[in-house]
């Protein structure tokens, strides 16, 4: 039966008075997809992310679990998470088999997918709450909640269906209880504690400036760029003066490659309104020392050397060239 392997997680994996100082709300969460192609043949993929920090993966061919940082197995010994490597490997197994075996009760046509998602969230340091969420082709399913398993509301029959399947195994719903008030918050402290370093650090972000026509007839869409920054957490905000300019828009904030952020935030002006503008960038990295990027108006000491210093010196070098030549 679908889950019947996690039972066993509860065994291999106790809880735990581990105590760590989380300042705010953070999470845990693990996400797998399993794409069903036909009667015979699945794929699973799956994840693991600390916030929106990824630092698991799974191999899916070996049934591996992929750790991408060093700090990733938390405070588990290799000997626990090889035993879950071993147990996630069974039931995405059995979950494939029990799906297959009852899609057509459950009126799913292939292709399809099922995504699952589930973890904790510790709340500042007071309490955890786990949650296990079950949808079927990006649509709410059943989830997890007390002691049984809910479908859905958009999950219609489908929903109530599986919940009629998974419900009578209680040994599943008291390993998912189990799971979600002791092994999750014991391995999401034991990973904030190990990963410590690396979450506090702080890197200064990179900012340019760039502008296109705007699709408005004689107007201009500056963009003010900032990367490289880590945490998350930034303020830039396009000024006049002292002044917001509240035509500022944000993209999302996304991802680079080496775990920093990128943030493009614009503002649509009338051309002749540019000069004068500025952008403004705050970050927990800076300090109290904002970055301020001017849009057409001021020159860096070092162009204004440039500009008049290095003309002077190659015109008296031109005059002293003449004079000896004469």
């Amino acid at each position: 039966m679908l889950f019947l392997q996690l039972p066993l997680l509860a065994v291999v994996l106790p809880g735990s008075d581990n105590v760590y100082a989380v300042q705010e709300d953070v999470s845990f969460h693990l996400i797998q997809i399993s794409s069903f192609f036909n009667r015979s043949w699945a794929q699973n993929q799956g994840s693991g992310w600390l916030d929106e920090i990824q630092t698991h993966g799974w191999e899916s061919e070996s049934g591996k679990i992929i750790f991408l940082h060093t700090w990733s197995k938390g405070n588990f010994s290799n000997e626990e998470m090889t035993d879950l490597e071993v147990l996630f490997r069974f039931y995405l197994i059995g979950l494939i088999r029990e799906v297959q075996e009852h899609a057509s009760k459950l009126q799913m046509e292939y292709p399809f997918e099922i995504q699952v998602n589930t973890g904790c969230v510790m709340h500042h340091r007071e309490s955890s709450e786990y949650y296990f969420r079950v949808a079927f082709e990006g649509l709410d399913l059943l989830s997890f909640q007390n002691t049984s398993w809910v479908p859905s509301p958009e999950g219609g029959s489908r929903a109530q269906k599986a919940c009629d399947l998974l419900n009578p195994y209680d040994g599943i719903k008291e390993t998912v209880q189990r799971l979600g008030s002791s092994t999750c918050p014991r391995f999401f402290l034991g990973l904030l504690d190990a990963g410590k370093t690396y979450l506090q650090r702080q890197v200064r972000p990179e900012a340019w400036l760039s502008s296109s026509p705007s699709p408005s007839s004689g107007q201009l869409l500056l963009v003010c760029h900032v990367s490289g920054f880590y945490p998350k957490s930034i303020w830039v905000m396009w000024m006049r003066g002292k002044e917001e300019q509240l035509g500022t828009r944000q993209d999302d904030t996304l991802p680079n490659a080496d775990g920093t952020w990128y943030l493009r935030v614009t503002l649509d002006v009338a051309t002749e309104e540019a000069a004068g503008l500025s952008c403004r960038v705050r970050h927990s990295s800076l300090g109290d020392q904002d970055i301020i990027l001017y849009w057409g108006r001021r020159l860096s000491m070092t162009l204004i050397f440039l500009a008049v210093i290095v003309p002077a010196i190659l015109l008296t070098a031109l005059v002293l060239w003449l004079k000896r030549r004469w």
